[in-house]
Order: structure tokens, then sequence, then C-alpha cells
């Protein structure tokens, strides 16, 4: 048996929202947004904000990115990590962590709505439409908060 090797920390940390609802057929369903800059699906995310908790910045987020709101979860239901593509810098590693929010009004116009579009996945789409494997075996075993 072979001991894994620790993972290097990241360089940064920011933020994400899990958006979810129960489905007409009561199957949940995940919300993700297209990334600004390549418009692959991604969860709403960003950075720490001061002055508020990370699940505040969270919901934050998704308000933002995603146009919506709902009830947020204080403790995170899992971390990911990914390579943050920045504007003329080189990849840097960032661990994200990750809030469940259930959401609860969709907005029909939010701060990002004209650079972003949402879609809403089964939890098997979802999985598989996000490009990071950590976050997409998170979603795949998502069970809503009791």
């Amino acid at each position: 048996m072979t001991d894994a090797a620790p993972r290097p920390r990241a360089e940064r940390v920011q933020v994400a929202a899990l958006c979810w609802r129960s489905g007409q057929d009561g199957m949940i369903e995940i919300l993700l947004v297209t990334s600004r800059d390549t418009g692959r699906w991604v969860t709403p995310k960003g950075g720490r904000m001061p002055g508020k908790t990370d699940a505040q910045a969270a919901a934050e987020e998704a308000w933002e990115e995603a146009g919506v709101l709902g009830e947020v979860q204080n403790a995170p239901i899992g971390t990911f990590r990914y390579m943050k593509r920045l504007k003329r810098r080189a990849p840097r590693p960032t661990e994200v962590n990750v809030f469940a929010l259930r959401v609860t009004r969709e907005l029909a116009d939010w701060k990002e709505v004209a650079q972003r579009s949402r879609r809403w996945f089964t939890l098997v789409e979802a999985a598989a439409a996000v490009d990071e494997a950590e976050l997409g075996a998170m979603i795949q075993e998502f069970r809503p908060p009791t």
C-alpha cells in the first residue's frame, strides 16, 4: 500500500453555490451557468467577500451570476480544485468551497444576464456538463440537506 501524495495548497480560495430545486417530477435539478470567458458550464462562484461568511458570499454569487435567490446552507457540502485561468497570467491552483443553495426564486433580470446563460440539468446531466471531475462527482452524489 502506498500513501497518496498530499495535495499542494491552493493559491486561491473561492466559494460556489450548488443551486438546486426539486423538479416537477420530484427529481433534483441543478442550475449551471456559462462562464464568461469560455462558455463552459460552471457553478456560480467567486472570491471570498469581506464582511460576509463564505455561505453568504456563495449566495451573492448565485444572485449575481445566475439570477437566483434561495436558502443557503452554512456548512460547505464539499470542495473541489481547478486551475483558474487569469487574463495574461499563468493559471493558478484554486480551491472552491461549495455551498448548497435551494433556489426559491428565479429573477428575469440580474447583474450578469447579458454575459451568461443559465440552464437546469438533472444530476447526471450536470455532472457530465462540468469540466472538473471533483465537482462532477459532488453533483452526482448530491442529496438535499435535511
